[in-house]
């Protein structure tokens, strides 16, 4: 077997750094999310990420994702999925169903993204920190890359309960 160095000298140092990232994976994007079904997939090209802004402004487009919500669980097991985007769009997932979508109006986008703008809620916890309620739901909520994800029966801080009341439809989508 070669060393490193005899390596390098055979095949030139371009084809030893290539082997180094090809084997660690540098150089390749942020692993994807997972989807609906758990596995992870890589995004497709053009689609706008999480908080991402409009390449030379400041402010992510319209149609960019501003808020993702899941919600798991229920005594019907209830698996729904909620996205919406900075123009006050949104699509609403229950189950393995077709996608609904809707407008919010301006001042209620508004009222979104000033919740989850909003330094109190940047404290809220990422994990839950209590005991779940039997046949309870488990919210995940996806804003600027981070994830909170709480459930029923738990303390939920202030800041967290605004930006349940300022999504499309008040709540989290819970029906089945």
């Amino acid at each position: 077997m070669l060393g490193t160095m005899e390596y390098v000298k055979r095949y030139g140092t371009a084809a030893v750094l290539a082997a180094v990232v090809a084997v660690t994976g540098c150089g390749t994007s942020p692993a994807a999310p997972p989807d609906d079904s758990g596995l992870s997939v890589p995004p497709t090209p053009g689609t706008p990420t999480p908080g991402t802004p409009t390449p030379g402004t400041d402010r992510p487009a319209p149609q960019e994702v501003l808020v993702e919500v899941v919600v798991n669980g229920g005594f019907a097991g209830v698996r729904n999925k909620l996205v919406v985007h900075y123009d006050g769009s949104y699509e609403l997932r229950k189950g393995t169903g077709k996608p609904t979508s809707g407008r919010m109006t301006e001042a209620q986008a508004a009222e979104l993204r000033a919740a989850l703008e909003d330094p109190a809620y940047a404290k809220v916890p990422d994990r839950p920190t209590g005991s779940p309620a039997p046949d309870g739901f488990e919210y995940s909520v996806t804003h600027a890359h981070r994830v909170v994800v709480t459930r029923d029966g738990e303390d939920r801080p202030p800041a967290l309960d605004r930006v349940f009341r300022a999504l499309p439809g008040g709540h989290p989508p819970t029906a089945p």
